[in-house]
């Protein structure tokens, strides 16, 4: 029995010491990082003063630290920034939905600004800024070696006041200035409107409206085309929509989904992530949907397109995504500032990342840039004439009065679906899809 508890000790004893071997390596490890974390500070004590007392010009100490601040985070991602007490109320009030500016979601790139969207109905919009264009200049000042917080606030002035831009466009030759009248932004989240038999439900932004909006936008034209029986399907348009709020992307997507995953978050720490699940109901009653995409669609759209695509809920048709697959955490400063700081990626139902990559369309559709009509254009094709039109001709005995209604009908749809094409080729495809699914008694559940 001694001996059995001697060989226990010696075994408990041989235990510590190992473990004592083993972590000592690693505490004086941790030791050496922490002084040189602590040396790395000094470092910057020393610089700070020196700036402060030989530095040509006296400087702000405020400007300084937010400079130092605003540095560190934006060296990280470009989506990482510091939020100046302004800045921090301003963003609050974007996701309500009305600010002032130009109307462009933008980031930075190779050193100049990349506009990501241009939003519906905005000065920037209707200036035909695009997206994917580099702005390069603002009112003649280069925005080269600028960070994208000080660009956007050279953008920034009084509503009414002229800004104007220099932008490099692709397959452009020269760059080009476009002059912007600055004005209020007021955003519409969704905007719904029935084309032909099917509901356009166009999402501008993913702010604290978005939901609401596109659930009565949806229940209102459903009712104006005389009911779900009367609806071919819905077109779900996210063009140019820069993205916004997560919490809206989730329930825009949960809207259309009765079960199943929706969207994952993965940060730094395995533990960290989240799984965010439809619930069930679906707001479209089974009937079939299109989602247009472009690159201009990002963020919160990418995480709606993905969704509904993965759970093969919805035909993806357009263009290849922005790209965006990061998720940004606000956390409030001391002095009512604010740090956006990237903590995690999010990944579809099916485990895919779509950063830098986009979500890829089911069909690829290019939006053809619309050619100015030219005089002789507007009036060289002469009108149409048919059998109808000629004096004497035979009348169509085989067919009643209501047949003969229900194809006139039908040509009036075509022919208005023929200059949808002009005006907006990928939602007239979108239609197409729809109209093609519905003569098929087609549908995605």
């Amino acid at each position: 029995m001694k001996r059995f508890l001697m060989a226990a000790s010696v075994g408990i004893l041989t235990g510590a010491v190992v473990t004592t071997q083993v972590a000592a390596p690693l505490l004086a490890q941790e030791a050496e990082t922490t002084e040189n974390v602590y040396e790395q500070l000094d470092l910057f004590g020393d610089i700070f003063e020196r700036i402060r007392a030989q530095y040509v010009e006296e400087v702000e100490t405020k400007d300084l630290i937010e400079a130092a601040i605003n540095g560190m985070l934006t060296s990280l991602d470009p989506h990482s920034s510091y939020l100046s007490p302004d800045d921090a109320e301003n963003m609050q009030v974007q996701t309500r939905g009305e600010f002032g500016g130009l109307g462009i979601e933008v980031t930075q790139e190779d050193g100049f600004v990349k506009v990501v969207s241009p939003m519906d109905g905005t000065p920037a919009d209707q200036a035909g800024i695009e997206a994917g264009d580099f702005i390069t200049h603002v009112d003649g000042a280069s925005v080269l070696g600028l960070t994208l917080d000080e660009a956007v606030d050279l953008m920034r002035g009084p509503v009414g006041s002229e800004i104007i831009i220099t932008v490099v466009r692709e397959e452009t030759p020269e760059p080009f200035d476009v002059s912007i009248i600055r004005d209020t932004i007021k955003l519409t989240a969704v905007r719904a409107r029935a084309e032909q038999d099917a509901v356009v439900l166009r999402v501008t932004t993913f702010n604290d409206q978005t939901y609401a909006n596109l659930e009565s936008g949806l229940a209102e034209k459903v009712e104006e085309l005389g009911g779900a029986d009367k609806v071919s399907g819905i077109i779900l348009d996210l063009r140019n929509n820069p993205g916004g709020l997560l919490t809206q992307a989730i329930k825009v997507s949960d809207a259309f989904l009765d079960k199943g995953e929706i969207v994952s978050t993965r940060g730094r720490n395995p533990q960290d992530g989240e799984r965010f699940n439809a619930t069930p109901g679906d707001l479209a009653n089974g009937k079939p949907i299109v989602v247009l995409i472009n690159g201009g669609s990002a963020s919160a759209s990418e995480i709606v397109a993905g969704a509904l695509q993965d759970h093969h809920r919805a035909i993806v048709v357009g263009t290849k995504s922005f790209g965006k697959g990061s998720v940004q955490t606000v956390m409030p400063l001391r002095g009512n500032g604010a740090m956006r700081l990237t903590t995690s990626r999010y990944y579809t139902p099916s485990g895919r990342s779509i950063q830098a990559l986009g979500v890829s369309p089911d069909i690829l559709v290019e939006q053809p840039r619309r050619a100015p009509e030219t005089e002789e254009e507007e009036t060289s094709t002469p009108p149409g004439r048919s059998e109808a039109d000629l004096r004497g001709r035979l009348n169509n005995d085989s067919l009643t009065e209501d047949e003969i209604k229900q194809i006139e009908e039908d040509r009036a749809r075509a022919e208005q679906a023929s200059k949808l094409r002009e005006d907006d080729y990928q939602l007239a495809y979108a239609i197409d899809i729809l109209r093609g699914l519905s003569v098929m008694g087609g549908g995605q559940n």
